[in-house]
């Protein structure tokens, strides 16, 4: 038999045995809850694109109300500012109470977060009772907070604080709990091995792993809260937002808009701040959007290579423990220690800016009996149950429709910020100064401009929780795609595939799950923030809400209050479940 032959009928008996095999092998099955989460994600984009559709955004009707923008600004004249010593005093007001409610956030969201995890929570008792906390105070609008708070204690900064604080707790708590639940379980079993507490665990085993991602999640809230603080002061909360409300509902548009400039350019400078705290806190690499582990062995792979190429070791070898513990005064070091004390005294000068009358402390027991009765029963007064009803549903199209729009434009922005997408550095560090810019104005700001151009509805709203939300998203979108893993990436590479080829094939589908995270995060956010553009005049229920509680019609805004709150409890259990069937 020639060696033809003898191949052939190898290939053939190889065929053979290699066909059973293949109708055995195990074939995936469909997951009816995989299929039910897909259908779900699908009837809610079509509910989103019906939401478009109905607000009738028309961009030709936008572009013949250029003129009456051009007329608004020829009749406002020139923009106008408060004495200067006034507005240093009400920037650093603003400031102070923003600084000091998101620490007092941060520091309640350690034990709400510790409880809520699953790996660290006592019994599930306690983890649902932590996580409806959670919940509960990110549901809770902060201008509703600041409203009661305003009745229990003296005008001024505490009930921004108050209000900012419990608002921010469920936000910083769910991202701290969620960072306890993903460490490496080592080093907490370790210590339990030799006989550590529970304190010990949680200081010596979790805290230093979790320190990025809650240090970072402080940061972005107190950015969030920074740009949130404008709508407290249509409820009497001091500072630059109050004096804005004052300004504009005078019809002195040329010291509103002032003082609008004035709250972008600080918040432009806190979001430019607070990257820079970062990058000097946990060794994230500018414009990069990925945290580097305090406690990775050598550091980044740069810091290696800059190691070995000065001779030495790139993990520290110390000779005796007594050597280690007398660590040498690196420049890291001493950086480090002066970026913490820096960080202490700004802390401290928050809380002595913010001026709180600490005897409030002791005298508001007797006025929350009756404050929170006001709130009770629900209400809905002379407006009745339907037009309020109806209110909230032109809420949710809004927060839907500019969820929507926000994706579709964050996904061509947040794609060229990532640098392992962008063709070059010059389009994704011009993309990421982009999303920066847009992140600093603050929604309100932008609808209040949007209302006078185009007038008082729904269009406004969508458009300004749109614009608003392309620099949120875009950015995540951005880190998610820089964190992809690069594997899949090269290899589409290595075998001559474009660029949009390896987009599609390996970093959109890493970044898949996280999109989906991302995305029902900020259709959460655009349904508490569409409720306080109505304040406004952007359209949806906002505008009972302010009425009722200008007009200290308190059961009303608790009506509306719940209406919110199983509105944002809906959208969290889809959240969760998708999250969890799509993982």
């Amino acid at each position: 038999m020639s060696a033809t032959a003898l191949a052939a009928d190898s290939a053939r008996s190889l065929g053979a045995r290699i066909a059973p095999l293949s109708e055995r092998a195990p074939k995936r099955k469909l997951d009816p809850q995989r299929i039910a989460a897909a259908i779900a994600l699908l009837i809610l984009v079509a509910f989103a694109v019906v939401s478009l559709v109905r607000i009738d955004i028309s961009v030709p009707s936008m572009l013949e109300s250029v003129g009456n923008a051009q007329r608004f600004f020829e009749r406002v004249g020139g923009l106008s500012f408060p004495e200067p010593a006034k507005l240093l005093q009400l920037t650093v007001l603003t400031v102070g109470l923003v600084l000091t409610g998101t620490l007092f956030a941060a520091v309640l969201s350690v034990p709400i977060a510790y409880l809520a995890a699953e790996n660290t929570s006592p019994n599930h008792t306690l983890r649902a009772i932590a996580r409806f906390i959670g919940v509960f105070t990110r549901a809770l609008p902060d201008v509703v907070l600041a409203m009661m708070f305003v009745l229990l204690f003296s005008l001024g900064a505490l009930p921004g604080i108050l209000a900012i604080g419990i608002h921010s707790i469920g936000m910083i708590s769910k991202m701290f709990a969620d960072a306890i639940e993903q460490i490496d379980e080592g080093p907490r079993l370790a210590i339990r091995a030799t006989g550590g507490s529970k304190m010990q665990e949680f200081t010596v085993g979790i805290l230093p792993q979790v320190l990025p991602s809650w240090v970072a999640t402080v940061l972005h809230r107190n950015d969030i809260n920074l740009r949130g603080s404008v709508i407290l002061g249509y409820v009497g909360v001091a500072g630059l937002g109050l004096e804005m409300s004052y300004a504009f509902k005078s019809l002195d548009y040329g010291l509103g808009l002032g003082i609008a400039l004035v709250i972008f350019v600080l918040c432009v400078v806190m979001e430019m701040i607070s990257g820079g705290v970062r990058v000097a806190m946990l060794g994230e690499k500018a414009g990069k959007g990925v945290f580097v582990r305090l406690f990775s062995r050598g550091g980044s792979p740069r810091a290696k290579a800059k190691v070995r190429s000065a001779g030495a070791t790139a993990d520290p070898v110390f000779a005796s423990p007594e050597a280690a513990l007398r660590r040498p005064w690196t420049p890291a070091r001493v950086r480090t220690i002066v970026f913490a004390w820096i960080a202490l005294a700004v802390v401290i000068a928050g809380v002595i800016v913010s001026e709180i009358q600490w005897s409030d402390f002791l005298t508001f027991w007797a006025k929350l009996p009756p404050v929170l009765a006001s709130f009770w029963p629900p209400n809905f007064g002379s407006y009745g149950f339907e037009r309020i009803f109806l209110a909230m549903i032109e809420t949710i199209e809004i927060a839907l429709a500019a969820a929507l729009i926000t994706f579709v434009v964050s996904m061509v922005l947040g794609s060229f910020a990532a640098r392992n997408v962008a063709p070059n550095r010059a389009i994704s560090g011009g993309a990421r100064l982009l999303l920066v810019g847009i992140r600093g104005i603050p929604e309100l700001i932008l609808a209040i401009v949007l209302i006078v151009i185009t007038g008082l509805g729904a269009q406004a709203g969508t458009i300004a929780l749109a614009v608003g939300g392309v620099g949120l998203l875009g950015k995540l979108i951005a880190d998610s795609f820089e964190e992809v893993q690069r594997g899949p990436e090269r290899a589409l590479i290595a075998v001559g595939s474009s660029r949009t080829q390896m987009f599609f094939g390996a970093t959109l589908p890493q970044g898949a799950q996280a999109l989906i995270g991302h995305s029902f995060y900020l259709l959460d956010t655009n349904i508490r923030a569409a409720t306080l553009l109505g304040i406004v005049g952007g359209g949806g229920v906002g505008y009972y809400l302010l009425n009722a509680g200008q007009g200290s019609n308190y059961q009303l805004v608790g009506s509306i209050v719940l209406m919110i709150l199983v509105t944002v409890l809906l959208v969290e259990g889809l959240a969760m479940w998708m999250r969890k069937v799509l993982r």
